[in-house]
């Protein structure tokens, strides 16, 4: 079947045709070309026209050895269609979350200020208590626990309110040769109480009551604390830093108890040296002395006015009882007056909230107290907080009444003594006066 058009024969498609690179010498233009009538197709409707399809999206090509857009870690460089925007802010740059850019075509939610404000917070109160914690632990380790009122016999009933037995020892425990005669304590061996006092903290505010150490008291039986064996009372008198000086605080606390009928809840001593480092560490302890008053034996020597006192001077001020006429009961109001002023500089908000002077005064403190089993970091705070109240205006501080002496000793008013231990036990206001 020949597929050619009409009058095309095989010798036509072979022949010197125009394109087929024929080798005739004329020219192809000289040569004549057949007509052919084409046949004519039938008429048939056009066609619908189309809408031209939207360009492509350029495909990301597969990336050799395994990294496609599967792999995270694999950066390959194409746009996916992802927008990102910088908040209008131009440069080209992506902006995150919290820039206040967009994310897959969506603005960034603002930052949540009230969860960040509560994180903090929650932060700053975990931070503190350990801290506290962690000081409360520090400390309670230091205290020293040496002496047991469980070895105390025949004790009268407790009362309402604590009762606080406070003494001041000449103890020269881990002084030297040079700080023993700056401090003008001598060399003595051993310890003997230098001063006691009785704080009554209750509902009805804190009472100070200073106990002369040259009182006149009997030393009833008593169980040694060392040895353990009983020694009958024989009605003897003496001292009553005497007490001290024969068997330590087991006894002195016996004594003070059978003398006044007045149960003793916790003992607190400390020695010469822990309370001068006490009073430099918190930056000295401001008094107003009344009158200037010197004594060569203790180092006073203080002009009349405000002043601060240090370490060294604080020692004098508590120990001089040379220069006045009443000598001992004008030391214990002297000392009285100084503790209640520590107590308070002690307490103060400028010091516990100063970690650079609470720090190096509970330490000070601390390594040199000596306080009864039974006593705990709480109980000493609550302690030190009702040294401060006997100056605030609801406490009251005062000697024991004293009715005379023996020539040497103070003897006590008994009828004061008793009304005055009734009014502690019950928690009323005292009304006793030490005149």
């Amino acid at each position: 079947m020949n597929d050619w058009p009409e009058g095309w024969t095989d010798d036509n498609r072979s022949g010197d045709r125009y394109g087929q690179g024929s080798a005739s010498g004329r020219p192809e233009g000289a040569r004549s070309m057949p007509h052919v009538q084409r046949p004519v197709p039938s008429q048939q409707p056009a066609p619908p026209r189309r809408r031209p399809a939207p360009p492509r999206q350029p495909q990301v090509p597969q990336q050799p050895g395994g990294y496609d857009s599967g792999d995270p870690q694999y950066d390959s460089g194409y746009n996916t269609g992802q927008v990102y925007g910088d908040g209008g802010r131009g440069g080209g740059q992506g902006g995150g979350p919290g820039d206040g850019g967009y994310v897959q075509g969506r603005p960034a939610a603002a930052p949540n200020w009230r969860r960040r404000i509560k994180i903090g917070a929650l932060t700053l109160v975990v931070v503190v208590l350990a801290v506290s914690i962690g000081t409360y632990f520090w400390a309670d380790s230091k205290l020293k626990r040496d002496v047991d009122l469980s070895k105390v016999i025949e004790r009268p009933k407790s009362g309402d309110g604590t009762n606080y037995l406070i003494v001041g020892s000449d103890s020269r425990e881990g002084m030297t040769a040079e700080d023993k005669k700056k401090l003008h304590t001598g060399s003595a061996e051993g310890k003997r109480t230098d001063s006691m006092m009785i704080l009554h903290d209750g509902g009805d505010g804190p009472t100070l009551v200073s106990l002369p150490r040259d009182s006149n008291v009997e030393i009833p039986s008593f169980v040694g604390s060392e040895s353990g064996k009983k020694y009958e009372g024989k009605g003897r008198t003496t001292k009553l830093n005497a007490a001290y000086a024969e068997d330590g605080p087991e006894l002195l606390v016996r004594t003070v108890e059978f003398n006044t009928g007045l149960h003793i809840d916790h003992y607190v001593e400390i020695g010469f040296g822990g309370f001068a480092q006490i009073v430099d560490a918190i930056g000295g302890v401001e008094l107003d002395i009344p009158k200037a008053f010197k004594d060569k034996n203790s180092g006073a020597d203080f002009p009349a006015g405000k002043q601060t006192l240090n370490g060294e001077e604080s020692l004098a001020f508590v120990r001089t009882r040379h220069a006045f006429a009443a000598s001992d009961l004008e030391r214990t109001k002297n000392q009285q007056k100084f503790l209640a002023a520590l107590a308070s500089q002690t307490a103060a908000a400028s010091t516990i909230l100063n970690p650079f002077k609470l720090y190096p005064t509970m330490g000070a403190g601390l390594d040199t107290l000596v306080v009864d089993k039974d006593m705990s970091l709480w109980d000493l705070g609550q302690m030190f907080f009702a040294m401060k109240g006997v100056t605030g205006g609801e406490g009251t501080s005062m000697n024991m009444p004293i009715s005379g002496s023996t020539g040497g000793n103070l003897v006590w008013d008994k009828a004061k003594v008793k009304q005055l231990v009734e009014q502690l036990n019950n928690d009323e206001k005292v009304t006793v006066s030490s005149d």
